[in-house]
């Protein structure tokens, strides 16, 4: 009788590891979903070992692993679970004739997490980025300095602007100076020149191509003609404008450099602008 009572407050523990795995995780009230949540590890790999199929795992390292780890979370001597799944393996099967392990994609212990995969991702492209830009200084610095020959370019082109510049800018004309000359432009052109007291210079009638020279010590010299248009005049030896363009009787009008030039800034003053 004492023995059936001692057997019924100590029921015995269910042989093997994994049974007794499966025994603690339903006492607990957890469902293989929730301990495969929490240890990252597969349902199918949680039921290989709670049946004991240790061969159904990838490796011993697996068995070994997956097993500690779901010790811990059921609150099991993870060391005592350990030594039970070696003792297990090398009943199942000597460890000399295990299969080594393989890569699993479906294992979460052996995937990195998504931040550890994102993290390498971005340190590879900044070591790529860093090394192209090292290589391409080391291999062509001539490209990190300004080309020579296109600052050349450059300073040539603003020569050549500089100077079609100055050839569009008209030159500024030389005023003219020196003696006065009246040159007959026809045949027979009556003249008179005269100084400011009214005394005769010349008085005649100018063959065609004949000129006269206004005395430069003269004051006040004047012409009367009645012929202004074909009377041309230069001082200097540069051309200046007629007296007029019409035939018209013109008297005292002075025939100085000065006067002639201060004449002709006159005329195109009052002369309408385009």
């Amino acid at each position: 009788m004492t023995e059936e009572v001692e057997r019924e407050d100590n029921p015995a523990q269910p042989e093997g590891i994994g049974p007794q795995l499966r025994a603690t995780r339903e006492a607990r009230g957890l469902s293989l979903d929730q301990v495969a949540a929490e240890t990252r590890i597969p349902v199918r790999h949680l039921e290989a070992i709670e049946q004991g199929d240790f061969a159904a795992l990838p490796a011993r390292t697996y068995a070994v692993g997956f097993s500690k780890t779901y010790a811990k979370l059921v609150g099991l001597d993870q060391e005592d679970v350990v030594a039970m799944v070696r003792a297990e393996l090398e009943a199942q099967e000597p460890e000399g004739t295990y299969r080594t392990a393989s890569f699993e994609p479906g294992d979460p212990a052996r995937v990195p997490s998504s931040r550890l995969g994102l993290f390498a991702i971005f340190a590879l492209v900044l070591l790529l980025v860093g090394g192209f830009f090292f290589m391409r200084t080391l291999f062509t610095p001539a490209a990190e300095l300004p080309s020579l020959v296109a600052q050349e370019e450059a300073a040539e082109q603003e020569r050549q602007a500089a100077l079609a510049a100055a050839e569009q800018e008209p030159e500024a004309e030389a005023t003219p100076a020196g003696p006065v000359v009246f040159t007959s432009l026809e045949e027979g052109i009556w003249v008179k020149f005269y100084d400011a007291e009214g005394r005769q210079l010349m008085q005649k009638l100018m063959a065609e191509g004949e000129s006269y020279t206004v005395p430069a010590d003269v004051e006040g010299p004047q012409i009367w003609t009645g012929r202004p248009d074909a009377l041309a005049i230069t001082i200097g030896g540069q051309e200046v404008p007629k007296l007029a363009e019409d035939d018209m009787v013109m008297r005292d009008i002075p025939v100085t450099a000065s006067a002639l030039l201060a004449r002709n800034e006159e005329a195109e003053g009052a002369s309408p602008t385009s």
